[in-house]
């Protein structure tokens, strides 16, 4: 090393250099506080935005599909039915929207079925219940059996598993808030007959089913429309087949 123009030797300075961990003064924490902040930040607009673009139909159906709607509960002992009256009850929706219209549809046919049912007698009754889905509503067909009519023969007079049918049926659509609609359907009979009886016959067992689901205890307000058919929408290609004999009790959307 040369020497300083005064002949002394000049000082070695050493510097030392801390590097502190943590990537600043207070660390990285800040940044995931703030990556949640920005994020609820998001959300909170996201609401805003999805409350002002849907009406309150939609609303009320994104609340019920996030909501448990539907629990099935059993009522009744023994073997289902007592003194020829059946129960069953749910507790569900009212059909704010398609979703919960469909939801609550399932689980009245699941009654209406006979699946899971307590006793031979109500699976028996049930044989006479089919029901569909329709652009209308839930369908649900009460139908002669070959062996077992619901009314006695040519007459609006209801045999006794008319009766139980309807206190099973008024009793679960008791439970929901939808409006109802029934029609009456038979089959067709001979030309020769001077007077056919199938637009009487049919819109008097129509109201005999409404007079019963009443008495039943369903809402007399609910009904909406009451028709009879005659033999004019046939569910077989020969008119006059007994299985023509139903009556629709329709669970409106």
């Amino acid at each position: 090393m040369p020497a300083a123009r005064n002949g002394a030797t000049a000082p070695i300075i050493i510097k030392r250099v801390t590097v502190a961990g943590g990537g600043g003064h207070h660390g990285g924490a800040w940044k995931v506080a703030y990556a949640d902040f920005v994020t609820a930040m998001m959300a909170f607009f996201l609401l805003m935005w999805l409350l002002n673009a849907t009406t309150e139909k939609q609303r009320q159906g994104l609340a019920d599909y996030f909501d448990p709607t539907i629990v099935q509960t059993t009522n009744g002992a023994g073997d289902g039915l007592e003194n020829g009256k059946g129960e069953a009850s749910s507790d569900l929706p009212g059909g704010a929207d398609d979703t919960s219209f469909e939801q609550m549809a399932q689980s009245i046919q699941d009654q209406l079925t006979g699946s899971g049912a307590e006793s031979a007698q109500l699976t028996n009754l049930l044989r006479h219940v089919v029901t569909r889905m329709t652009d209308e509503g839930l369908v649900i067909e009460l139908t002669d059996l070959t062996e077992a009519p619901l009314f006695h023969e040519d007459t609006a007079q209801p045999q006794p598993a008319m009766r139980d049918l309807m206190i099973i049926v008024a009793s679960v659509l008791g439970n929901v808030r939808n409006d109802i609609a029934i029609s009456g359907h038979v089959r067709a009979y001979p030309d020769v007959l001077r007077q056919s009886p199938v637009w009487p016959l049919s819109d008097a067992r129509a109201h005999t089913v409404r007079n019963l689901m009443e008495e039943a205890g369903l809402d007399a307000r609910r009904i909406q429309r009451v028709t009879g058919y005659a033999d004019r929408r046939n569910r077989s290609q020969n008119p006059m087949d007994p299985a023509n004999n139903r009556i629709e009790v329709i669970l409106l959307r």
